[in-house]
């Protein structure tokens, strides 16, 4: 591989070595216009992780109600109780949308605003009666921000909120809420969110009671290089303590209906880009997603060589991104899923939540 950007070759010395990326190499990556080196050296190591397979799931997403008493300035899914458009979903109607799947799915994945209102037993009537009616389903829910809440309005701690979760059917935590984890980000964007401290310290306590979990960050909106990169070192760090990480997906910003439209949305090079780096930064992660939903399935489809083994799943529904303007289809079916993984050359290989192989 011939580099155009001569900076990247020390950093391909590392890779080539198995040696851990530096905070000044991931700073070198971002600055870096060569896309298809650091594409070149993201697939190094996805291929050393994981071969030619690429995974995705059959899974349906339920957002049980977008009242939220944040309000996050990045979030055009939130509304006040008394705004037009504000809903929210009776455990009846969650399993109502359940059962609209067609065929089995192997995951419901659950998060939603925060509800001023909605008692903590309606949380865990929820999972009751999902876990009750689907057994071998697995519920991957409740994002860091809400089990933060869940915990205030239950009067627990985080460990035995999760533990109560946990015992009502909560299978692992899905990663969202992270944003970008500088403090000086969140006072601008999200200024009532748990800091970035305090979302790691709920993916610990997860992990440490045995809960696997993914791990996010919202990018292309008012953050610096310097902010995503160490947001990346953060999350090794604590994957290094743990272990209890599964997957990291990088989410490109969507400005639109949000009071952060003046944002112009993400390229498809930097989207490209964040998913490369991440994959060379995060060595101890097993998997890099690409949200089809966020990035689009082309691009999900090209990530493919840029690093990615995980281009998400079927979803069904899906409100919070589509929220924000994203013009991709609310589903896609599982032969479409694998066709587009066998047409970028991988093995697609359907998993469960906990990336086990489904036969």
């Amino acid at each position: 591989m011939l580099f155009t950007d001569n900076s990247l070759k020390s950093i391909k010395e590392k890779v080539i070595a198995n040696q851990r990326l530096s905070f000044d190499d991931g700073i070198t990556l971002f600055n870096s216009n060569d896309l298809l080196g650091i594409g070149y050296l993201a697939n190094i190591v996805r291929e050393r992780k994981n071969g030619d397979r690429a995974y995705f799931i059959n899974n349906r997403h339920i957002n049980h109600t977008n009242i939220c008493i944040n309000r996050c300035l990045f979030c055009a899914f939130s509304k006040d109780k008394d705004e037009d458009g504000a809903y929210t979903m009776s455990v009846e109607d969650v399993l109502s949308a359940a059962r609209e799947q067609r065929g089995m799915v192997s995951e419901f994945h659950i998060v939603g605003g925060l509800h001023p209102d909605l008692p903590f037993q309606y949380y865990i009537d929820m999972l009751s009666v999902l876990h009750r009616e689907y057994p071998k389903v697995h519920i991957q829910g409740f994002t860091a921000v809400e089990i933060e809440y869940l915990s205030k309005i239950a009067g627990l701690s985080i460990k035995d909120t999760l533990i109560k979760l946990r015992d009502a059917g909560l299978g692992s935590l899905p990663g969202g809420g992270a944003e970008v984890f500088a403090e000086r980000v969140r006072q601008k964007i999200c200024p009532k969110k748990l800091n970035g401290g305090e979302w790691l310290n709920i993916h610990r306590t997860a992990h440490k009671i045995g809960m696997r979990s993914n791990a996010t960050m919202l990018y292309g909106h008012i953050e610096t290089i310097e902010e995503r990169v160490d947001h990346l070192l953060k999350l090794r760090e604590l994957q290094d303590e743990t272990g209890g990480f599964m997957a990291f997906i990088p989410l490109c910003f969507h400005p639109k209906n949000t009071e952060l439209d003046s944002v112009s949305r993400t390229t498809g090079s930097m989207d490209l880009k964040m998913l490369a780096v991440s994959r060379l930064m995060l060595d101890n992660f097993p998997h890099i997603k690409a949200f089809w939903i966020m990035v689009g399935p082309k691009l999900a489809q090209i990530s493919l060589s840029f690093g990615v083994d995980d281009i998400d799943g079927t979803v069904v529904e899906e409100r919070i991104t589509h929220s924000a303007g994203a013009e991709t289809d609310q589903s896609l079916p599982k032969d479409e899923l694998a066709g587009m993984i066998r047409e970028a050359g991988r093995v697609p290989v359907e998993r469960d939540t906990l990336y086990n192989a489904i036969t």
